[in-house]
C-alpha cells in the first residue's frame, strides 16, 4: 500500500491542509503548534520520499499523472530525480527552522503568518516536483502571494510595502518570459508532430526534452527562460530587489529567499536541458553574468555597514559561482552547482536566521550598534562563525566540496573566469572576517548587547541541526554526490 501511495501529492496537500486548519482555528495561540506539527510531518514525508528513491536508477521516479486541462493537454504531473530529490527534505528543514525562529517574534496576525508559511512551502515543494511546465508555472507564481504579504505585513523596515511591491513587480515581469517560453515549446511540439493545435500541444517536461527544436526557436526559448529565471536567482543587473527586501522585509522571508535559490533550480531543470544547443552557444553570456555577479557581489558586500545587506550581496556573489559551475557543462560543474544550491538552504538560510536572533535581541544589525557580541552571546557567535566559514568553502564544511568542484570545472573549461572566481572567493573571505571581527569580537560598547541573552533552547536546536548537516556533508560529501551522480550524468548527456 505504501508503494502505491501518491506520496508527492501528499507532501503538497498536507501543507495546504495545514494552512486551512490554521485558518479555521479559533484560538490564535494554537496556530504555532499546528504549523510546527505540519512542518514536522512534512519533514517525515520528505524523508520517506527519499527512502523510496532509488539512487541506482537514472531518470524520474515516483511519477504521478492526472488530467488537469485536457483540452490543452495540460496535466497534473509530479516526479523527482537525483537533482531534485534532496531539495525536499532540506526545504522542510529550512521551513521548520523559520517556524521555530518566528515562535515569539510574530505577535500580529499569527494565523495569517503561519498559514502563509505553509502555503509557501507547498508552492516550493511543487516547484521541485512539477513535471508539467504549466503546473510548474502555477507553483512558481503562487510563491508571490506568500512573499508579498510576509514582506508588507511583517517587514521590519519603514519601506516594507515598497519592498513588497518591488519584489512582486520584478517577479511578475520575470514570469512573462517564462510563460512565453513554455507556450513556444508547446506550439513547437505541435509543429514537429504535425498535429493541429490544441491536439498537438504538449507541456510534458519529459516529452519536451526529446522534441526537436529548430535553432532559431531554441535561441528564443533559451533567452526567455534565462531572463525569467535570472530575475529570481538573482543575477546582475536584475538583483536590486534582494538587498531591499533583506533590509525592509522580515528576516524569515530573507532567509527563505536567500536559502531557496529557485531561479538556479529553474536554470538547471528547464533553461539548459530544454534548449541545450543555445545554452552552449551562449556559454559566454552565462560565464560573463556569473563572473560579474561574483565580483560585484563580493565588492558590494565589503562596502556594507549592515549585516543583513552584507548577507544579501554575499548571496549574489555566491550564486554567481553556481552559475559559473553550470556554464562549465561538465559533470564536476553540475554536481558542484547542485551541491552548492543545496548548501544555500542550510548555510545562507541559517546565517539569516542567526541574524534574526541577533536583531530580536539588539533591535539592530548595523555595525555601529554592535560589537562585542561574543561576550554576551558566545553560542550565537560560534554558530555564526561556523556558518560563515562554510559559506567561504573552508575544508570540513559542506561548502568546500561544492566550491572545489565548481572551481575545478571552471578552471578546466574557462580558465580566466575560474581565476576571477578565485579572486571573488578571496574577497569573500576578507569581507566576512572583517565584518565578523567588527560585529562579534572586541569590547562591547552597547548596554543592549551587554545585557542580551544567548541562544535559547529552541534556537539552539535550529543552530545545532543545521551545523550537523553542514559538518556531515563536509566530511562525507558522498552523501550528496552519490544521490546526484546519475541525474547529473544524464543532464550532461542531454547536452550532446
Amino acid at each position: 500500500m505504501f508503494e502505491s501511495m501518491p506520496i508527492l501529492s501528499i507532501t503538497i496537500l498536507l501543507l495546504l491542509a495545514g494552512g486551512v486548519l490554521i485558518a479555521l482555528t479559533p484560538n490564535p495561540r494554537f496556530v504555532r503548534w499546528i504549523a510546527l506539527l505540519f512542518g514536522l510531518l512534512e519533514l517525515i514525508l520528505s524523508l520517506l520520499v527519499l527512502l523510496r528513491f532509488d539512487t541506482q536508477k537514472q531518470g524520474f521516479q515516483l511519477l504521478e499523472k492526472a488530467d488537469w486541462i485536457p483540452t490543452l493537454n495540460v496535466h497534473y504531473q509530479l516526479g523527482v530525480d537525483g537533482i531534485s530529490i534532496l531539495f525536499l527534505p532540506l526545504t522542510a528543514v529550512l521551513f521548520l527552522a523559520v517556524i521555530i525562529a518566528s515562535w515569539n517574534s510574530v505577535r500580529v496576525m499569527p494565523r495569517l503568518y503561519f498559514g502563509l508559511l505553509l502555503l509557501l512551502e507547498a508552492s516550493v515543494i511543487g516547484i521541485f516536483t512539477a513535471m508539467d511546465t504549466m503546473l510548474f508555472f502555477l507553483f512558481w507564481e503562487m510563491t508571490l502571494i506568500s512573499f508579498y504579504f510576509l514582506i508588507s505585513l511583517w517587514g521590519i523596515g519603514p519601506q516594507r510595502r515598497f519592498a513588497a511591491a518591488k519584489y512582486t513587480l520584478y517577479m511578475l515581469i520575470g514570469g512573462v518570459p517564462l510563460l512565453f517560453a513554455f507556450i513556444l515549446l508547446a506550439i513547437n511540439h505541435a509543429d514537429q508532430t504535425g498535429l493541429a493545435i490544441p491536439a498537438g500541444l504538449s507541456f510534458d517536461y519529459q516529452v519536451l526534452l526529446v522534441t526537436e527544436l529548430p535553432a532559431g526557436t531554441e535561441m528564443v526559448v533559451f533567452l526567455l527562460l534565462l531572463l525569467g529565471f535570472a530575475v529570481k536567482t538573482p543575477l546582475f543587473p536584475l538583483h536590486t530587489w534582494l538587498p531591499v527586501v533583506s533590509m525592509e522585509g522580515p528576516i524569515a522571508a530573507a532567509a527563505l529567499m536567500t536559502g531557496l535559490k529557485l531561479g538556479v533550480y529553474g536554470l538547471i531543470r528547464f533553461a539548459i536541458p530544454l534548449a541545450p544547443g543555445a545554452a552552449q552557444e551562449l556559454h559566454w553570456l552565462l560565464v560573463g553574468l556569473a563572473v560579474i555577479g561574483i565580483l560585484y557581489g563580493a565588492l558590494a558586500a565589503m562596502a556594507q555597514t549592515n549585516l543583513r545587506r552584507m548577507l544579501a550581496y554575499s548571496s549574489i556573489s555566491h550564486v554567481g559561482l553556481v552559475v559559473l559551475g553550470i556554464a562549465s557543462f561538465n559533470i564536476q560543474g553540475i554536481q558542484g552547482a547542485v551541491f552548492q544550491t543545496l548548501n544555500f538552504i542550510i548555510i545562507s538560510g541559517g546565517l539569516f536566521i542567526l541574524t534574526g536572533f541577533l536583531h530580536q535581541r539588539t533591535g539592530s544589525t548595523d555595525f555601529i550598534s554592535l560589537g562585542g557580541v561574543a561576550g554576551s552571546m558566545p553560542l550565537l557567535t560560534a554558530f555564526f562563525f561556523l556558518f560563515g566559514i562554510a559559506s567561504m568553502g573552508i575544508p570540513g564544511t559542506s561548502g568546500f566540496p561544492a566550491e572545489f568542484l565548481i572551481l575545478f570545472s571552471a578552471l578546466k573549461t574557462h580558465t580566466g573566469a575560474g581565476l576571477a572566481a578565485l579572486v571573488g572567493v578571496i574577497i569573500g573571505a576578507v569581507y566576512f572576517l572583517r565584518i565578523y571581527r567588527r560585529v562579534f569580537l572586541g569590547p562591547a560598547t552597547s548596554s543592549v548587547v551587554i545585557a542580551a541573552v544567548d541562544l535559547r533552547k529552541r534556537e539552539l536546536l535550529i543552530a545545532v541541526t543545521m551545523a550537523l548537516l553542514i559538518l556531515i556533508a563536509g566530511f562525507y560529501p558522498a552523501i550528496v554526490l552519490d544521490v546526484t551522480r546519475l541525474a547529473s550524468e544524464g543532464w550532461i548527456a542531454g547536452l550532446k
